[in-house]
């Protein structure tokens, strides 16, 4: 009888919580575009400073990357980092940037050691919502899965405080909010892996709006086919968090928060971009009249801070065993109508009926869509 290799063990595989046959640490998917990630956002209320800090991990690549990155004073500073990934996925830490949880789904801390390039933070972040499921993302090319995630979306508070520039910010949880994801599965990451070209322009069409209310926030997303036709949709009310109320939902989805029977929205498209200059959601409830939420963009972030679409610090290439650097961006001299622009999470007030709040409009057009009257890969609007 030939020799066995064994598998390798983990900290996680103490825990009675596997899925499969094998350790913790082989994903279930070979498929070389598995991956796990981590994304949060904030934003004061007045809209004059905004953050962003993303980790993924590609356990089938070996890779972990992260990056954090400030809009502050019209100026957009990152730091990025990537290297090899820890045997252990309980590591989460990446050159200069770690995040920690500290209670699930309750309390998050990030950390990004300021003294390495200048920009950093120590943040900690605080549920106000339960974490809500995101309908599944799945999305075949012929016969080939090119996506098959899970996405858990929730809003909170943040404390402690940022470095950017030359001067360093007090983050107060009175004044400082924001949403996070968490999303693991399969979606196109790293390198090509080569194959038949494909016979059509690549086409995809996303918008994601997390909003923040005094009583509660609501959370909305759409992905559309060229022609409009919807494949994935999100459209859910949720309320605060109770005090000593667990953010964990058994469920998927708390009793009182309320998904919706139907949803749409409306972009008034900044000539010339594929970005909004006004946007309108409307939210259709089982046994309510339909409402509209009216978005007014305040700030845009570029999601190339964090790691999309970046030329030199793109998701879960490999640069090396530990490797970090830092860009800025001064947004007023950026061409919006580039590539590496298109993808943006713009700051918003939002207006819902007599309740005001705010959040962000994440806006990804690649391609034609028909109901936008957009054309060619990038052409603006």
């Amino acid at each position: 009888m030939g020799a066995s290799i064994a598998a390798v063990l983990t900290s996680l595989d103490d825990y009675p919580i596997h899925q499969t046959s094998a350790p913790l640490h082989q994903p279930v998917s070979g498929d070389r575009n598995h991956y796990d990630r981590y994304f949060f956002n904030g934003y004061d209320r007045e809209g004059s400073l905004f953050f962003a800090l993303a980790m993924g991990r590609y356990p089938n690549r070996s890779v972990i990357d992260a990056a954090f990155s400030v809009v502050d004073g019209g100026v957009q500073r990152s730091v990025h980092a990537s290297g090899r990934a820890p045997l252990d996925p309980i590591d989460t830490s990446c050159g200069p940037v770690r995040v920690e949880v500290i209670e699930p789904m309750q309390v998050l801390r990030v950390v990004v050691d300021a003294d390495v390039h200048g920009i950093g933070c120590d943040l900690t972040w605080r549920a106000r919502t339960v974490a809500v499921e995101e309908d599944r993302f799945r999305r075949m090319n012929g016969t080939r899965v090119v996506m098959d995630y899970t996405r858990l979306t929730q809003f909170g508070t943040w404390e402690g405080w940022v470095r950017t520039g030359d001067r360093e910010v007090a983050i107060e949880p009175g004044t400082f909010l924001g949403s996070r994801d968490r999303s693991w599965g399969i979606r196109g990451v790293g390198e090509p892996e080569g194959g038949a070209p494909g016979t059509s322009l690549p086409q995809f069409f996303w918008l994601w709006a997390p909003l923040s209310f005094e009583d509660g926030a609501a959370h909305f997303d759409v992905n559309e086919d060229a022609r409009g036709d919807r494949w994935h949709q999100t459209a859910i009310r949720i309320p605060l968090l109770e005090d000593g109320a667990s953010a964990i939902d058994p469920g998927g989805r708390s009793d009182s928060s309320e998904p919706m029977r139907a949803v749409d929205w409306h972009i008034d498209w900044e000539p010339g971009t594929r970005r909004a200059r006004h946007a309108e959601l409307t939210f259709t409830p089982w046994n309510e009249e339909p409402s509209t939420i009216e978005l007014e963009p305040l700030l845009t972030f570029q999601m190339l801070g964090i790691g999309y679409f970046h030329p030199d610090w793109p998701h879960g290439v490999w640069k090396g065993e530990s490797e970090s650097a830092v860009d800025e961006l001064v947004l007023a001299d950026l061409d919006p109508a580039l590539p590496q622009h298109t993808h943006v999470q713009q700051l918003v007030r939002a207006t819902w009926g007599d309740r005001t709040g705010v959040g962000v409009l994440e806006q990804l057009a690649i391609g034609e869509h028909a109901p936008s009257g957009l054309h060619g890969l990038f052409d603006g609007a």
